[in-house]
């Protein structure tokens, strides 16, 4: 495998003899956009400023029409934010390449300057992951060891409010069973002393929880 072939991939250098890709996806953008980014919440902000202006115009001027127009001048900001938003997230979800080899999981991010988080599994002591109605999902991952992760450093790759012990985090994957499937198989053939990983299974809205490796 050529350098160039493994940075197509998503990984900094081609991979050491004896370890091979066998997972790989990027965030869904709407589900990045409605989750890390909350487009949908400043859609509602902006809706209720519209519903409040509306009604404040019509109260003190009993003209309807002055009260839609009043209403009508949240439209352009609203709909610069919402844009905004939901191109960040779509740059971030398309600079974004998530991998999974036998050996470690890989964080590839960055819109403007390009980063490459590696996690050996001898690193990870534990794995969650949660799905939504959609289909796509989260895979947090808790660390061993004493070193700290930036939590900036890694967002919005990272599970929220995890600021004293940061938890990376592989964010809003498209098909986020088959990659949780995919974690609990290598991690249980790269660690066979610990005897066999407890399958990841979840339902939609809910979290489910597995040790995957020890330190």
């Amino acid at each position: 495998m050529s350098a160039g072939a493994a940075r197509l991939q998503g990984l900094p250098e081609p991979l050491p003899a004896g370890e091979t890709i066998l997972w790989q996806g990027r965030p869904c953008w709407r589900a990045l956009a409605l989750r890390a980014f909350h487009v949908r919440k400043v859609a509602i902000y902006f809706a209720a400023l519209m519903v409040w202006r509306g009604a404040d115009t019509l109260i003190h001027s009993g003209s309807a029409a002055r009260a839609a127009i009043s209403a009508a001048w949240m439209m352009l900001p609203a709909l610069i934010a919402v844009g905004v938003l939901s191109l960040l997230a779509w740059l971030y979800a398309r600079s974004t390449l998530y991998t999974i080899t036998s050996r470690r999981v890989v964080m590839q991010f960055g819109v403007a300057l390009p980063m490459t988080f590696n996690i050996p599994f001898r690193l990870i002591g534990a794995a969650a992951f949660r799905t939504y109605p959609d289909g796509s999902g989260d895979i947090p991952l808790s660390t061993t060891g004493d070193d700290r992760i930036a939590y900036l450093l890694l967002w919005p790759n990272v599970r929220p409010w995890r600021f004293g012990r940061a938890e990376p985090m592989l964010r809003a994957v498209a098909d986020v069973a088959r990659a949780a499937e995919v974690l609990t198989e290598a991690v249980r053939a790269a660690t066979p002393a610990q005897g066999p990983a407890d399958p990841v299974v979840g339902r939609s809205g809910t979290t489910a929880a597995v040790e995957v490796a020890a330190a």
